[in-house]
């Protein structure tokens, strides 16, 4: 501590000076101070007419008091003013109690390793806790970096380093199969997609070509039954502009076109029969891919897709080779 502020310093509460009182020996002490000790001496001077004796906390000197007690002893006025003077000013320099106004840390604590100031040993939470005064604290406790620091760099600490590469040896190794098991996933993944979009495609081919057997089955049907279409509609149009025609050449005419209707009439139309395709897509991946294990998906077969038309043989009056 600063020496200006120690002179503040009452040497009994260890706290600044609270209405200074001065002892016939010249010491400065507070009031409230003063009269705990002398209540403490059994020196109860509300019973005694005569001066009361009091050991002056400092160099021990006995002191008569006057019968009015403590209260008889001049104020050191100079004191108190100095200290109003400097409780008025700010000390930025100066470390206080957190907990007690303007105190200042003075005192070290021997039972809890910390600095206090007198108020916290008077009505703080270090009421009676053995106390040092900090040069002999400091003194004390001068040496002690330099054991902590032995106790830092001795072999304990080598094998913490040791354990620390060792742990970082280990960390790195069980990343480096994180990752080579993240390529594994990737891959697999991979080849499964590549054997999916692989199967994909041979369903998707082989639903074309059962298309095209579809395809194949309907389309000349259709395009003979719009063939005939056509000629109902032409010979309706040629039958009735004959109704418009002179006698001449409606006789002319007439004949030919009977002739043609009976013709087209005999032509026989199809039974219309779906086809049946086999097997269906839905059954397989409902039946078949549901039950297979992912990793045999590979090696199952594509099945090739047909169609069983199911219609009445028909014969075609205009064609000369069967279908």
């Amino acid at each position: 501590m600063h020496n200006f502020e120690e002179e503040l310093t009452c040497p009994i509460c260890y706290s600044i000076f609270e209405d200074p009182r001065v002892l016939p020996c010249s010491h400065t002490f507070c009031r409230n101070c003063l009269e705990n000790i002398l209540q403490a001496s059994g020196n109860f001077y509300i019973w005694r007419p005569l001066r009361i004796p009091l050991k002056c906390p400092n160099c021990r000197s006995i002191i008569e008091i006057a019968p009015t007690g403590i209260e008889s002893l001049p104020v050191n006025f100079a004191l108190r003013a100095i200290i109003e003077k400097y409780q008025q000013e700010d000390h930025p320099d100066i470390v206080t109690c957190p907990e007690h106004y303007r105190q200042p840390l003075n005192v070290y604590c021997l039972l809890d390793k910390k600095l206090v100031c007198g108020h916290c040993l008077t009505i703080g939470q270090h009421h009676g806790h053995p106390i040092d005064d900090l040069q002999s604290a400091y003194f004390k406790e001068k040496d002690t970096p330099q054991k902590l620091l032995e106790q830092l760099t001795d072999t304990h600490w080598t094998d913490l380093t040791h354990l620390i590469e060792k742990l970082e040896e280990q960390k790195s190794h069980s990343e480096k199969m994180v990752q080579g098991d993240k390529e594994v996933v990737l891959q697999y993944f991979k080849e499964l997609n590549d054997t999916l979009e692989q199967k994909k495609k041979s369903f998707l081919t082989a639903l074309c070509d059962v298309g095209n057997l579809i395809n194949q089955e309907y389309t000349p049907q259709i395009e003979r039954m719009k063939e005939i279409r056509e000629q109902q509609l032409e010979l309706m149009t040629l039958t009735t502009s004959l109704q418009e025609e002179s006698a001449l050449k409606f006789l002319e005419k007439v004949d030919d076109v009977r002739q043609r209707v009976e013709i087209l009439k005999q032509r026989p139309l199809p039974e219309v029969q779906p086809v049946e395709i086999y097997p269906r897509v839905s059954q397989i991946l409902k039946e078949e891919w549901s039950r297979t294990e992912i990793g045999q998906i590979k090696n199952v077969l594509i099945p090739k897709m047909k169609i069983s038309p199911k219609r009445m043989p028909c014969s075609w009056s205009d064609e000369g080779t069967d279908k």
